[in-house]
């Protein structure tokens, strides 16, 4: 069975920690995953502004992807000492804002990036 979108994304991700290790900044993590991913073929995009829809109209409001794989995955990055609530809540919020099922949010600031990676699905 192949493995799905999901699993080569968090594939690529390990990949990045095994090179770098903890302890940069989320930039660093996300320029490298980029890359890691472009050289795994899967097409992505960095920094996506995500506008907000009131009223039936788009309002930039300083929302942005870290990572969007276009119609199929969110990622949301973070360097940081634990992960919180809050940043599994926003995550949510982007994916509902943005009508896509899967999310994952990937703490790079971990000794074993597996213990960083939170899967999120949403059924509509």
């Amino acid at each position: 069975m192949e493995m799905d979108l999901t699993g080569k994304v968090i594939g690529c991700a390990i990949e990045v920690h095994k090179q770098l290790g903890p302890g940069l900044l989320e930039s660093t993590y996300e320029k490298c995953l980029m890359h890691e991913l472009s050289l795994n073929n899967i097409k992505a995009h960095s920094q996506v502004v995500l506008p907000i829809c009131y009223k039936n109209i788009d309002i930039e409001a300083g929302y942005r992807l870290d990572i969007l794989l276009p119609n199929e995955l969110i990622i949301e990055l973070k360097s940081v000492d634990k992960l919180i609530p809050v940043y599994s809540a926003q995550l949510l919020t982007y994916m509902k804002l943005s009508d896509i099922k899967k999310g994952l949010l990937i703490n790079f600031n971990v000794k074993k990036l597996s213990d960083g990676v939170r899967r999120f699905n949403l059924s509509f």
